[in-house]
């Protein structure tokens, strides 16, 4: 249902097809957790989720308002924004995850708060090159002005220093949230661990951005790391994140 959400603002062309869209999850969730799911294959797959692993309906109905808000399809006013909106999507998707795999842990719930937000970061950063394409930039406001970066600069892919210190400040940010997720590592349950695995994948972005300094337009953070898969396998037989 997730990824389906964060697709809808992309695929529809008109903000009403979209808000539509999101009324309809909003309902189906409703539904579900009435046990009268619709007959729609996805709607069953989360209502048997629910039965089985008692998910919380406040995580979904968050991640699905949140999405909502998101259809006004434009720019963060500042970084604390932009954390929030990760919080309400990332997070509370985290926090889903955890219950499906049984965990009840007050510092396993402040790692997934972390982890929300810093995902969110990343996303917001490696979409900048697609959206920049759209004529689209989400970047937050604050940090642009801060730096004198217009979003015209974005539209037209600059690679001067007031864009790429725009970029060092999101990326820094989104490294402290992972600083602090990794900080409870050692109070929480192994079994939590699965669900922080992406944590492999923000480090390995917010390096790869590093060693370009901080040039989000450069070709090599289009392409996929092929070591990605090892490193995952590892991190998992380490309980590690």
């Amino acid at each position: 249902m997730s990824s389906w959400l964060r697709q809808v603002k992309d695929s529809v062309s008109q903000k009403t097809i979209g808000l539509m869209r999101m009324q309809f999850w909003k309902t189906t969730v409703e539904e579900i957790y009435r046990d009268d799911p619709p007959v729609q294959p996805v709607s069953a797959e989360l209502w048997r989720a629910v039965k089985k692993h008692y998910l919380t309906k406040r995580w979904m109905l968050r991640i699905i308002s949140e999405r909502e808000k998101d259809m006004e399809d434009r720019a963060y006013r500042n970084l604390q924004e932009l954390e929030a909106y990760s919080d309400n999507t990332q997070s509370s998707l985290l926090y889903l995850l955890l219950e499906s795999l049984g965990v009840k842990d007050v510092h396993a719930d402040h790692a997934a708060s972390h982890i929300g937000k810093a995902q969110g970061i990343v996303m917001c950063l490696r979409a900048t090159p697609y959206n920049s394409s759209r004529r689209k930039v989400y970047l937050p406001m604050d940090i642009c002005m801060l730096h004198r970066a217009s979003q015209e600069d974005f539209i037209r892919g600059s690679r001067e220093q007031n864009v790429r210190d725009v970029v060092y400040d999101i990326a820094s940010q989104a490294h402290v949230h992972l600083q602090h997720a990794r900080s409870f590592s050692k109070n929480i349950p192994s079994s939590a661990f699965p669900a922080f695995l992406q944590t492999v994948v923000l480090e390995d972005y917010l390096q790869r951005v590093q060693r370009v300094d901080f040039d989000v337009f450069h070709p090599s953070l289009q392409k996929r790391n092929p070591l990605i898969p090892i490193q995952l396998y590892i991190r998992s037989w380490k309980k590690t994140y």
